[in-house]
């Protein structure tokens, strides 16, 4: 990600029709989700995804509080990384947010955020910034500046908090009248759409790693594995585990009509880490960055953790299951 060349290197990231005008900045922010994974002699862990993308920056700040009420949990466990705290951190985002912009010029922008499932942390966020979400349907333009109504003022936006997907965005049925945020818009972003695409799964090709799993594109393999068991089939452009073969058989392969838009990556070796009164989970944690405007890197600042008893990490195959789900990792300071 640092590297100069890696614009060009992920050039081909982004789908046909999702490309978006405005210029990119930095990635704000970035996630990356570790499992926790059994080793030859100790655990270890796997990067098995990695995304340049917003997650629950405000959700994570409140809710260990919440667990702090409930659990022993002791004064040096933190969930802040990087010596930050509480007041420390919430300025850092408060400010990455904003970008010196009044909060009413800022939006967090997402399709219909009330009904979405990570609403919570966008009124979180809301909490900790001003920042009120906003639906795409409500934006207004004028050539390219964008407005909004706030409490029935209309209400000029100078930066955008993205939360689109554009899984989501292609799926919804607009209201007649809705922008196409792809034009090119007198705002910034954080952070630029196109930075979920750049940093995603279709980066793991090229990072070699003991602690990243061996990943190759699809159409790049001369000669499909041996044991192809010990292998996972994923599509590049999915979102929350969509569209994964996790036994894959030949004809999974043989199906594909588009292999420039697969990854076939090595298996991970979830462990049973977590002790459940009803048998044991396993575990995923995102360690969760905040890139500031000229700073030389991102800087790792808060964390969660997910918790799963299926064959993958996500709600959608835990819903039968208990002791699952969204948590927070407690680092000793």
């Amino acid at each position: 990600i640092l590297q100069p060349g890696f614009i060009d290197l992920t050039n081909n990231s982004i789908p046909p029709g999702d490309k978006v005008a405005g210029s990119y900045g930095l990635p704000q922010m970035i996630a990356f989700d570790f499992g926790v994974c059994t080793g030859t002699n100790e655990l270890v862990p796997q990067l098995v995804e990695m995304q340049g993308f917003a997650s629950l920056y405000g959700f994570q700040d409140i809710y260990p509080n919440i667990l702090r009420k409930h659990f022993a949990i002791p004064d040096n466990y933190t969930q802040y990384l990087n010596g930050y705290d509480h007041a420390s951190y919430t300025a850092f985002l408060r400010e990455l947010i904003l970008g010196g912009h009044k909060p009413e010029n800022v939006i967090l922008l997402e399709i219909e955020p009330h009904k979405q499932k990570t609403r919570v942390d966008f009124y979180c966020t809301r909490d900790i910034t001003g920042v009120e979400p906003v639906c795409i349907s409500e934006l207004k333009s004028e050539g390219r500046k964008l407005y909004y109504l706030k409490n029935g003022v209309k209400t000029s936006i100078s930066r955008i908090y993205n939360r689109v997907i554009f899984d989501e965005l292609h799926e919804w049925v607009a209201p007649a009248g809705t922008i196409d945020i792809r034009k090119d818009y007198d705002v910034e972003w954080v952070t630029h759409p196109d930075w979920f695409y750049r940093i995603s799964k279709y980066t793991l090709p090229f990072i070699q790693h003991p602690f990243v799993p061996e990943t190759f594109f699809l159409n790049e393999i001369k000669e499909l594995p041996g044991q192809l068991e010990n292998y996972v089939l994923k599509p590049l452009f999915s979102f929350a585990g969509q569209g994964v073969v996790i036994d894959i058989k030949p004809s999974d392969i043989d199906n594909v009509k588009d292999p420039e838009n697969w990854i076939l990556q090595k298996k991970v070796q979830y462990a049973d880490v977590i002790q459940t009164p009803e048998g044991p989970a396993k575990t995923e944690i995102r360690i969760m960055y905040l890139w500031k405007d000229g700073a030389p890197r991102p800087e790792p600042v808060i964390n969660l953790a997910r918790l799963s008893k299926g064959k993958m990490i996500g709600t959608r195959y835990n819903k039968d299951k208990t002791w699952v789900g969204g948590s927070v990792a407690f680092f000793e300071r």
